[in-house]
């Protein structure tokens, strides 16, 4: 069970960083991922709403309950997504933070048409031409977009992952560059060992795993 005493220095560092950078303090979302309820319910007691997760099958399992105690949670997808898993995610999530090509647009778009429920879509962009990573590419990012608007999705921002071991700030400032050119006012980016760089530089969401619940196995 995790001890809450990093969110308190997180949400800190997070703020200060932010107010550095003159922008306004990031929602964090805690990367729950392969975490069980006791890890999760000391996060949600001291009020973090905001959870995200990689896969739909282990989320379902695990939220279900959890969200029945905690109605307020707001849930975010922020692994691959594979087209044929989209009614799923579109029941499930809030937040849906890996959209990057057309196939997986046109099953969103059909899911969300069905259910009624529209989750805000990120779009992700593979800022460090790191195919195995997902995201489109950068100068792809245009025809993309255009795709998401004309099949209805309620796209709010950009995500993207860095690659690892370089210094991420100019992948940063390249993912908020994308986003001013396309008239998009959230940034998805920044993990637990940059995301005072991502918030400095102007991230509306950073997804913090290992620095809130420890090390994964």
């Amino acid at each position: 069970m995790p001890d809450t005493t990093p969110l308190t220095d997180i949400r800190t560092r997070l703020a200060a960083a932010a107010k550095l950078g003159g922008h306004a303090t990031p929602t964090l979302i805690a990367v729950s991922k392969t975490y069980g309820p006791d890890a999760i319910e000391p996060l949600l007691a001291a009020g973090v709403t905001d959870f995200g997760e990689n896969r739909v099958q282990e989320a379902q399992g695990k939220w279900a309950g959890l969200r029945a105690r905690w109605p307020d949670v707001h849930l975010h997808l922020i692994g691959q997504l594979q087209s044929n898993k989209a009614a799923d995610a579109v029941a499930l999530f809030d937040t849906i933070h890996s959209v990057d090509r057309p196939s997986l647009i046109a099953a969103l778009a059909k899911a969300m048409q069905s259910s009624g429920r529209r989750p805000d879509c990120f779009v992700q962009v593979d800022v460090g031409d790191e195919p195995q990573k997902g995201g489109v590419a950068p100068g792809d990012l245009a025809a993309l977009l255009d795709t998401a608007r004309a099949a209805g999705l309620p796209v709010v921002g950009l995500m993207a992952v860095p690659p690892a071991g370089i210094e991420p700030a100019p992948f940063f400032a390249l993912l908020a560059k994308l986003a001013r050119v396309h008239e998009l006012t959230g940034l998805s980016m920044g993990m637990s060992a940059d995301f005072e760089t991502a918030a400095q530089l102007g991230a509306t969401h950073v997804r913090v795993g290992s620095a809130l619940f420890g090390s994964r196995a």
